[in-house]
């Protein structure tokens, strides 16, 4: 609405204000800045770089003007995310630039406060290596697994078609393409604008099976074999649970629900689209796992694996002794964390349910090691990463690869206006107006995803050279400190204490997990 405005009334107040400076002199001045005013607005719209000047000429100026003096007044900017929790400036700022490829180095030094409680830090080697030029892959896929992925050391996390825009999953896409690594579909299916670019899919089957469900909302194998058999699609992930809203079903809401959405989800227009808070297809651990076995089959030996957001221990172990009674593992956990999610979702899903990220990940990473099956099954860290530092941290906890949704976001051109259940999106990302949507440039976010990916694992590389170590797979947990006042810091291994290989099938298991352990069962859960 406001570029039509712009394009209908401009000329016009020009023409009026030309009149008049013609007629009456002293409003030549007016004259000029209305033609200033002009030129400038419609250089905005025909500008490919930045969405939020397409979208809003002349206004959407204020916005960078503000962001240009951001190093001055940064620290009355700190601001909060969905959860509460602070999230900088600084931060967002780093996505922008590396999504730029722009200098991406900050002056002055530190902008935190490194005696204060949380702050925290890799240590480094007195002997430091050179970075590789190339960085390593991760071969995903187990013992049953007949046609294992190569996997980034960081990919696009689930975001669905539908929560944003087709121009977001076409830069997405692209951006994957482009830069080597994956895309994660979410879990509102796989639609054109995923395949259309050709970078590797992950495809999530979600509570609400869309893509591949039956008229009454049911898994249809049929319907999922014929799409996850295509090339393009790399792995499949199975999502129990995920950071924004753990035990709650998925949300999109009916003004963001398109025939061509509805069509692809399979699902009637009309109504907010919400997916069941969990699977129709099993309701154990043993059927959870032989669901991962039936589906490996259906796409023809894909890795396959699942998403979950912990929130009972006990519940993970579960799993694990399904595994051990079935002898069926999944290639693949990912690791969500109830910090993380960029969906939308109740408030007390979002600032009350589920464990953080770093705790769900040692839980899941040590529950594996003390079954025995950790070396089967590949974790994925979920949840709130943006910089190298982000996943040195989670790799040292035991991931081996991570995924990023805000990151690629921001890198889209997000800037968190949180409207995204609003269908209002300023940026052309999380909404489905194509006034809005006509904003987001897909070649220009193309390049900036994958500008931000390799640069962020760039960083990462380098981080890890600065510690000493050759491998991902070194990082560990007594590298990570972390202060908690003056007096004392505590490094990760003191936080997150390691269990060691098989410990949990001892005959007396570690205290910590004794109990839980001792519930667990493999036919069920919340025992």
């Amino acid at each position: 609405m406001v570029r039509v405005l712009f394009l209908i009334l401009a000329p016009i107040i020009v023409l009026l204000t030309g009149i008049a400076a013609w007629f009456w002199p002293p409003t030549i001045y007016m004259f000029v800045l209305v033609v200033v005013l002009a030129v400038l607005g419609y250089a905005d719209l025909f500008q490919r770089t930045h969405t939020i000047r397409r979208n809003f000429p002349i206004i959407g100026r204020l916005r960078y003007m503000l962001e240009a003096i951001r190093p001055e007044i940064q620290q009355y900017f700190i601001e909060s995310d969905t959860n509460g929790q602070p999230f900088s400036r600084e931060q967002r700022s780093i996505v922008y630039q590396r999504a730029k490829a722009t200098r991406d180095t900050v002056a002055f030094g530190t902008k935190h406060n490194v005696y204060a409680s949380g702050y925290e830090w890799i240590g480094h080697s007195l002997a430091p290596l050179h970075a590789p030029e190339q960085p390593p892959r991760i071969l995903i896929g187990g013992p049953d697994c007949r046609r294992p992925y190569s996997a980034s050391l960081l990919n696009i996390s689930a975001m669905s078609y539908g929560s944003l825009s087709t121009a977001a999953i076409l830069a997405l896409n692209g951006g994957a393409k482009d830069g080597g690594f994956a895309h994660n579909t979410g879990e509102g299916g796989v639609s054109p604008y995923h395949l259309e670019p050709g970078g590797d899919l992950i495809w999530q089957l979600g509570t609400g099976y869309f893509g591949c469900r039956d008229a009454d909302g049911n898994f249809d194998a049929d319907k999922f074999s014929e799409t996850a058999t295509r090339d393009q699609i790399k792995m499949i992930e199975i999502k129990l649970s995920q950071g924004a809203k753990p035990g709650h079903g998925g949300i999109l809401p009916a003004s963001k629900l398109t025939k061509e959405i509805a069509r692809i989800r399979g699902v009637p227009m009309g109504h907010d689209v919400l997916s069941p808070p969990g699977h129709s297809s099993f309701d154990t651990p043993v059927g959870l796992l032989r669901f991962v076995a039936r589906v490996r089959e259906l796409c023809g030996g894909k890795p396959v694996g699942f998403k979950l957001c912990v929130g009972r221990p006990v519940d993970v172990m579960a799993v694990c002794k399904a595994m051990l009674a079935t002898g069926i593992t999944p290639d693949f956990i990912t690791v969500d964390g109830a910090e993380g999610g960029t969906g939308a979702a109740p408030l007390e899903f979002t600032n009350a349910v589920g464990y953080p990220l770093l705790d769900g990940l040692t839980l899941v990473h040590n529950c594996l090691v003390g079954v025995g099956l950790r070396d089967r099954i590949k974790i994925i860290a979920s949840g709130r990463v943006i910089d190298g530092f982000d996943m040195a941290v989670r790799i040292a906890l035991g991931a081996d690869l991570c995924n990023s949704a805000r990151g690629m976001m921001f890198a889209l051109g997000c800037i968190q206006a949180l409207r995204c259940n609003t269908n209002e999106c300023p940026a052309g990302v999380a909404t489905q107006d194509p006034r809005l949507i006509r904003g987001l440039d897909v070649a220009d976010k193309r390049t900036r995803v994958a500008n931000f990916h390799g640069n962020t694992v760039r960083h990462f590389l380098e981080l890890l050279a600065a510690a000493g170590c050759t491998a991902p797979e070194q990082l560990c947990r007594e590298m990570i400190h972390r202060r908690f006042d003056d007096a004392t810091i505590n490094t990760y291994a003191d936080l997150y204490p390691e269990l060691a290989s098989g410990a949990l099938l001892a005959d007396e298991p570690p205290a910590r997990y004794a109990a839980d352990w001792a519930r667990a069962s493999a036919e069920r859960f919340n025992p």
